[in-house]
């Protein structure tokens, strides 16, 4: 991800951390300060996490018993963060017909393919449309706030990664724990899916699983202990 030995150190100390966890959290990863525009491509081609401009994920699924939709758009526009051009991504959680949450992600890809992770601008709104909280808001160099990694270019079961790492904020971690999940929901169903669990100190009595299917990206998250959430994927659009 970085132009300069903390590229090939920032990844390797991240997938060093096999099976590392201490309580539920893994030990945080640690990149470089500053990132290297140069070792960024201008499209993030993952095939576990592919975000081509126009694509449209649509979920379905309920938060706290409440049913509703996950609309997960990947825009044409960029982002520019600590000189790297993120692709910016729209993503709305609608509840009994109106938008609840509002966030644009900012993904980028370096060039050995991994996928990170440089921040969001979050918007939780009440029943008229207006903002209540920004809660959950960060940028990769603002306030002492740093990238991290959303998706290796070549995952491995047992590899524990930090998304990101916002203190008291956004300190979401993650770890790879099968590379062949079964997974069946209405828009896809494959025997060759990535399981993962995911958490946050934030939120220490909560545990989520989320799956990836390679050419699609997420395609099922759910929480298994200390909550009640669940989307899954229904369709694919292009434009």
């Amino acid at each position: 991800m970085f132009a300069f030995a903390g590229l090939a150190i920032g990844v390797a100390a991240a997938a060093a951390l096999l099976g590392a966890e201490a309580n539920g959290s893994a030990p945080p990863v640690q990149p470089p300060a500053a990132l290297d525009p140069a070792n960024f491509v201008r499209q993030v081609t993952n095939p576990w996490f592919p975000l081509r401009p126009g694509t449209t994920l649509r979920y379905r699924g309920e938060t706290d018993g409440t049913p509703g939709h996950d609309v997960f758009s990947v825009t044409h526009r960029t982002k520019t963060i600590q000189g790297v051009r993120a692709t910016v991504v729209h993503d709305r959680v609608i509840l009994h017909g109106r938008t609840v949450e509002d966030t644009l992600d900012y993904y980028a890809q370096d060039k050995d393919g991994n996928v990170w992770y440089l921040g969001e601008d979050t918007k939780e709104l009440d029943r008229r449309g207006n903002v209540k909280s920004r809660e959950g808001t960060w940028r990769a160099g603002v306030d002492g706030a740093e990238a991290g990694i959303f998706m290796p270019a070549d995952p491995r079961v047992g590899q524990t990664f930090r998304q990101e790492n916002y203190k008291g904020h956004a300190e979401d971690h993650f770890k790879i724990v099968s590379l062949h999940a079964s997974v069946k929901v209405p828009a896809v169903s494959s025997h060759q899916a990535m399981r993962t669990r995911e958490w946050t100190p934030l939120e220490p009595g909560v545990r989520d699983a989320k799956y990836y299917v390679r050419g699609k990206g997420t395609v099922l998250e759910e929480t298994v202990t200390g909550g009640d959430e669940r989307w899954e994927l229904v369709s694919i659009s292009n434009r």
